[in-house]
């Protein structure tokens, strides 16, 4: 088949067509311009991991799911009719209900403490992307390639409403909505594999000062036997909120803090702003400003506004000169000890700016692939543009170190590069329960590294609420527990002896579970798939899992339900309850397994240093067959070997042959460790866990 590139089309694309043009970019994705496409403000596409290559031009277009282009008074629109009976998902960090239908949100990325402006429908990131599910369980996904600000209609079809030039768009179109994802993966890319310890539970605080109460909190993790696996240092920790320093009493040491924490198998993720304080003599700012490395305004001068440490100005990320320095910076900064990286208000927030935040005719003025343009097309991707420039640093710095970063904005595709979380949400039930619809939504839009302030950022935590989500959030894919400086502390045994046992209880099992969890976080890489999903993405033809949102899964094989949930759905099939040995009390989520699943788990341990695979238990709830399958990813957890083979990966099928016999065969999918866990086979039946006599299980090893 022919195939020829887009970029050597798109000149005559964006002069000379007058009507829209689609191509074949992938079975059964289709991208599609608008007549008046101009590639130069919109190219090189900064969600797409490469720009595609068509193998057809489409001669007619399909009667559904086709971009009706238009022209507003100062708008460009593309919209998608949809059938009747659609639901649907994705549009990024969004408050809301996990159905999206009805919803209009706006992309442009914002400071929004609490969520409390625009009514939560503008928030720190941008994903212009919707997925829709048909009543028949079929499916399809709309990205609109487009990072000026946008609105998302969703009121009666599917509409982007942008307040730049004609943009592209892509839909693709799957059997199920599994499919949908994971050609999004191919599209976006996938998240690099997080090293393990970014799985743990992680405490944070704005801010824990002086480095002796971070020193306090990591003893009394330690003490209580509570795990644990990050600290995190917010702003405090710098000399009057300069980035790449440490204040000279509070920090003095940061190095000998660092060790004191590795001492305890505990990491340190520090908080860099992109705000450089404008203060002469000052080493970051002076050699910024004699690498000509700001935002410009739009008369040719840097531009200054004020964030924490004053008047500041901002990192051009747009120039490959720029982006260099800064990932220099990071060199002295990480020989300190430092684990990872917290690249925070990165939207960017300008306290006096419009909107808070830049001008939009700011200048950013590119190089190398990026051309200049305003701030108005570089807004929504200057969180990426940061945080992609640290992770360059980062891995420069420790070339074969997975790094960790958590990034507040970022736009589709930045997953790229950095976790997220949903920003500066309250202690309020109403956020406790919004927060798993917008961590499924982020996962259903690219972004499976996400989760939530546990226990709300601002405002008070009650112990009933704090017990709650502490229990709920440690099945987050990212779990931190997090809040503002005005706050009331709320570590796990702030409110007395139930929450912390409670919240002990919670944290263990994601620690026991971590096998499980790994091995999903494994798939997420591979194939886009989120790790926390809704319900219906088990059985989308199930119409009474689509509008679930309380309850969630783990993959497709471990449910769980929260305390507090009312009449949750579950997709179809006789889940088991996985019961943990343990004094039961009244915030503990339940959780069940699906029927046929493997679901591997390990012992109790207080950081994943203690992390092993030796000797695991294979959870099973046999299918009505007799039979079970599940999987289990290992490699060191630290490193990038695994991509030249040093992992294993274990597909695992436990058949009942009769009564009180089975035969587990464990087949290698893939990788060169060598390594074959010892396993020990546990049934699930009624609510109780039947250890099976080693001589009851006949084994079988499959290369």
């Amino acid at each position: 088949m022919k195939r020829f590139s887009l970029i050597a089309l798109l000149t005559c694309v964006s002069w000379s067509l007058m009507a829209q043009e689609a191509y074949q970019i992938g079975d059964k994705v289709t991208m599609y311009y608008p007549a008046n496409f101009d590639s130069v403000r919109h190219l090189p596409s900064l969600a797409l991991l490469e720009e595609p290559t068509a193998t057809k031009r489409l001669a007619q277009f399909p009667k559904v799911l086709s971009p009706i282009f238009s022209q507003g008074d100062s708008t460009t629109i593309a919209e998608i009719m949809i059938e009747a009976e659609t639901d649907l998902y994705g549009t990024g960090e969004v408050t809301g209900d996990l159905v999206r239908n009805g919803e209009t949100i706006t992309l442009w990325n914002k400071d929004n403490y609490a969520y409390g402006k625009d009514n939560g429908k503008k928030l720190y990131q941008s994903h212009p992307w919707v997925m829709g599910v048909r009543a028949d369980g079929t499916a399809f996904g709309v990205l609109a390639d487009n990072t000026y600000r946008q609105q998302i209609d969703l009121t009666s079809s599917i509409k982007f409403i942008s307040d730049g030039p004609a943009f592209r768009v892509i839909v693709i179109e799957r059997d199920s909505p599994k499919e949908v994802l994971k050609a999004l993966g191919e599209l976006t890319g996938t998240i690099e594999m997080p090293p393990l310890w970014a799985l743990g539970y992680q405490q944070s605080r704005y801010s824990y000062f002086p480095d002796t109460r971070v020193q306090e909190i990591a003893d009394t993790f330690r003490t209580k036997q509570i795990p644990i696996d990050v600290i995190w240092m917010d702003i405090d920790y710098m000399d009057g909120f300069r980035v790449f320093t440490f204040d000279k009493e509070g920090f003095k040491d940061p190095k000998a803090l660092n060790q004191y924490l590795k001492s305890k198998d505990i990491k340190s993720v520090y908080m860099i702003d992109p705000g450089v304080k404008k203060d002469p003599g000052y080493a970051v700012y002076d050699s910024g400003t004699a690498g000509n490395h700001w935002v410009q305004t739009a008369q040719g001068v840097p531009f200054v506004g004020e964030v924490w440490p004053g008047d500041c100005v901002f990192p051009d990320f747009t120039r490959p000169e720029t982006q260099r320095w800064w990932a220099g910076l990071y060199d002295d900064f990480l020989a300190t000890g430092i684990d990872g990286v917290w690249n925070d208000m990165n939207e960017p927030a300008v306290f006096d700016g419009p909107d808070m935040s830049m001008p939009i005719d700011n200048i950013h003025r590119g190089g190398g692939v990026l051309p200049q343009d305003i701030h108005l097309r570089y807004h929504n991707v200057y969180g990426l543009l940061m945080v992609r420039s640290s992770r360059e640093g980062i891995l420069k710095n420790r070339p074969n170190i997975r790094p960790f970063i958590l990034s507040r904005a970022n736009f589709i595709g930045g997953h790229r590069y950095a976790a997220t979380w949903t920003g500066d949400n309250a202690s309020t039930w109403d956020h406790l329960k919004m927060s798993i619809p917008m961590s499924i939504t982020l996962g259903l839009s690219g972004q499976p590294f996400n989760g939530p302030d546990i226990g709300g950022f601002s405002g008070e935590a009650t112990e009933e609420l704090l017990g709650h989500w502490m229990t709920v959030g440690a099945f987050y894919p990212f779990s931190r527990n997090h809040s503002a400086i005005d706050a009331p502390f709320q570590e796990p045994w702030v409110f007395g002896k139930e929450v912390e046992d409670a919240s002990r209880k919670a944290i263990n099992k994601r620690y026991q579970l971590m096998p499980f969890l790994y091995t999903l976080f494994q798939e997420a890489a591979t194939t886009g798939l989120p790790v926390m999903r809704p319900m219906f993405l088990a059985d989308p033809k199930d119409l009474k899992l689509r509008a679930e949102q309380e309850a969630f899964l783990w993959g497709d094989d471990l449910a769980i339900i929260p305390a507090w949930a009312e009449s949750p759905q579950l997709p179809k099939g006789a889940w088991e309850v996985l019961p943990f040995n343990e004094v039961p009390d009244q915030y503990q989520p339940t959780l069940k397994v699906r029927e046929g699943a493997v679901i591997p788990m390990g012992p109790v341990i207080q950081s994943t240093e203690d992390y092993q695979t030796d000797m695991l238990d294979l959870v099973v709830n046999l299918d009505a067959a007799g039979k079970a399958t599940g999987r289990l990813y290992i490699d060191d957890g630290k490193s990038f070997d695994f991509k030249s083979g040093a992992y294993v990966h274990y597909e695992i099928q436990v058949v009942q042959t009769g009564p009180g016999n089975y035969t587990a065969t464990v087949k290698k999918l893939g990788g060169a460790l060598k390594q074959k866990p010892e396993f020990r086979v546990i049934v699930l039946d009624n609510g109780q866990r039947l250890p099976i006599a080693p001589k009851a299980v006949k084994w079988k090893y499959l290369d």
